[in-house]
């Protein structure tokens, strides 16, 4: 059975680590700040300027002019700052981010990203993208495996504009965890129910299988 996008959420939240900043781009990874185990201090940034983001505000307590960069309602932990966008990216820019999560519409085996144009759609522009894959060594890209139409996602070379080129290492799909390396990717997970042999037929790009995937496991 396919992950939902909270199982999705909690099984990035599991890459954190103690005194990590962390950037989620919109979708599926602002989710993770749902997900961040007890005891463990990690800040998230938010690309229009807040660092200190926390879990979603609950029914009544959302404050309208605290948002991320998806424009969704947010509250700030003890200890956030809130400063311009132009500080925002100069920390983005400066490698100051320990991981970033971010969506994406096709990653291929060279860890190129696609995650900002489908062709003949309106957009409005890459955004932050463009300097967060630039910007950070340790990137995860959380998506589908494969499109409605039952196209795979994950390619041996992407068929939309770029994001970025050879900066992704790990893929969180809602069937698999994948990490890519020499022009590979790597099954390391895979969602619970979900059989190796469906994950090969989903996958375009080269696929490594090593002789045991273990399930993920959730509480």
């Amino acid at each position: 059975m396919a992950l939902s996008r909270e199982q999705m959420a909690q099984r990035v939240a599991r890459e954190l680590q103690d005194g990590f900043y962390v950037n989620l781009g919109i979708g599926i990874p602002t989710l993770v700040a749902n997900y961040i185990p007890d005891g463990m201090e990690v800040m998230l940034q938010s690309e229009n300027g807040l660092l200190g983001m926390g879990a979603f505000p609950r029914k009544g307590e959302a404050d309208a002019d605290m948002i991320n960069a998806g424009k969704q309602t947010v509250t700030a932990r003890t200890g956030a700052s809130i400063f311009s966008s132009a500080e925002s990216f100069a920390m983005i820019r400066g490698g100051h981010i320990d991981l970033t999560v971010l969506g994406a519409f096709e990653v291929d085996v060279h860890g190129n990203i696609a995650s900002w144009m489908i062709p003949g759609k309106l957009v409005k522009g890459m955004g932050g993208a463009m300097d967060l894959v630039a910007g950070a060594e340790n990137i995860i890209v959380t998506m589908t495996h494969a499109s409605k139409d039952g196209e795979s996602k994950l390619l041996s070379r992407c068929s939309l504009p770029l994001t970025g080129a050879g900066c992704i290492k790990r893929v969180l799909t809602d069937l698999a965890y994948l990490e890519i390396e020499d022009g590979a990717f790597i099954l390391k997970e895979r969602a619970p129910g979900v059989s190796v042999e469906e994950i090969v037929s989903k996958t375009a790009g080269k696929l490594i299988v090593p002789d045991h995937v273990p399930e993920m496991q959730f509480a």
